[in-house]
């Protein structure tokens, strides 16, 4: 395997450290193939929201792999998937199911495209939103870890058709917007950032991607794969009340196992085959395993609704975090929205891809290290978000932070 993962942030080469297998996780926890126990902020990245091993999703997965594990049909548990996404999200009146993150914000493109016959696309610089060619430009998380801010394998003639502008910044998103609006079939964005670290959009900001895309006849793009059901029941779109026209989906819907969604207005979403002439397709998608721990993830979460708790939690690490930096006078920021979260050692907390890129790398990747080492495992880039689970207790937290009050008091760093 090319640096011996299947993922390149996995392989740790942004911390100078080496890749950890794992073999189990429970609860709160990831134990790793030597018998070490660590408190884990990654959550795959998301979807262990209820935290690792939920008996009812375990229950789930085991009892529809009984019942054969794809059909490459449709099935009841589709549906009820749909059902439930719909109901929470309202910008989303149809739905279509895939395998993956990239394929949903892929589809969308193709989609938007496709309905409005137009070929340009507004990304932000930071935004990472899959490895799908004609959106690998200026991408953030992985890319940029290893200092690829630009993938080689992508046509130039694929490329042009994708315009970038800052995030967070109005004034030239609207210069962009005017240079090209005659052509633009849509603008896409992460409505909060996770893979340039933790950066949210501003509601402005967001406000006046939704009232130019509008006025244009443009579609607004919410991906939303790492935020939705994460940071609300309604995602993003819920918290900054937007509505967009078309939302991707996956990490929280597939309860663990790998999933994507895009859906948005009946109207749009009528213009895939079968009903339209956009061409989208996929055999396991919608597949009965994934579907199963997904509905039972999110029956959970609408049941129990742990988003303030989250927030709640991830705020007390993070204050906490905070003091200790403080009193060792180093700089520190950080923030948080129902338990995605991030810090940066930096003064002032960063509203882009540049503010982040300019955050210490050195005391990052020192202090990463150190709480790996002492069994905390926060993501092993600065251009990740973290996430806080139900399953992480005051004692959970209270273990961080005296881990990272030790390491700031050895002088590690």
């Amino acid at each position: 395997m090319p640096g011996g993962v299947n993922s390149p942030v996995r392989a740790f080469k942004n911390i100078n450290g080496n890749p950890i297998f794992f073999e189990k996780a429970e609860g709160a926890y990831l134990f790793d193939a030597d018998g070490n126990k660590y408190i884990d902020y990654i959550g795959s990245w998301g979807p262990m929201i209820m935290g690792h091993s939920h008996p009812d999703i375990v229950n789930a997965i085991k009892k529809q792999a009984e019942l054969g594990t794809s059909y490459g049909a449709p099935t009841s548990l589709e549906s009820n998937l749909a059902e439930l996404i719909i109901k929470n999200v309202p910008s989303i009146e149809k739905i279509r199911m895939v395998n993956s993150g990239t394929e949903a914000t892929m589809s969308s493109i193709r989609l938007a495209r496709g309905f409005t016959n137009r070929d340009k696309i507004i990304k932000f610089d930071g935004c990472y939103h899959g490895h799908v060619d004609s959106l690998l430009i200026k991408a953030g998380s992985g890319v940029l870890t290893f200092g690829l801010p630009d993938s080689p394998g992508i046509p130039e003639d694929l490329a042009k058709h994708t315009i970038t502008c800052p995030y967070n910044d109005i004034a030239a998103f609207i210069d962009i917007f005017n240079s090209v609006k005659d052509d633009l079939a849509a603008v896409i964005v992460e409505p909060i950032a996770g893979n340039m670290g933790f950066v949210p959009g501003t509601e402005e900001f967001l406000q006046t991607l939704r009232s130019y895309t509008e006025s244009n006849n443009s579609l607004l793009i919410f991906d939303e794969v790492m935020s939705g059901f994460r940071v609300s029941l309604g995602g993003a779109q819920e918290i900054f009340n937007i509505r967009p026209d078309i939302t991707a989906l996956g990490k929280v819907i597939g309860g663990g196992l790998p999933v994507g969604a895009f859906g948005g207005k009946k109207e749009i979403m009528d213009f895939l085959a079968p009903e339209g002439p956009v061409y989208q397709a996929g055999t396991l998608s919608g597949n009965p395993l994934a579907m199963a721990a997904g509905s039972t993830l999110l029956k959970l979460l609408i049941d129990n609704n742990p988003y303030k708790k989250l927030e709640e939690n991830a705020k007390l690490m993070l204050d906490g975090m905070n003091e200790i930096m403080s009193s060792a006078g180093i700089p520190f920021s950080k923030n948080q929205i129902g338990g995605m979260f991030g810090f940066f050692f930096s003064e002032e907390l960063p509203l882009n891809i540049n503010d982040v890129s300019k955050t210490n790398d050195e005391t990052f990747s020192m202090f990463i290290n150190a709480c790996i080492k002492n069994g905390i495992y926060f993501a092993p880039s600065k251009y990740e978000a973290g996430f806080i689970s139900s399953m992480h207790s005051n004692k959970e937290i209270d273990e961080t932070l005296d881990v990272v009050g030790n390491i700031i008091k050895k002088g590690i760093f």
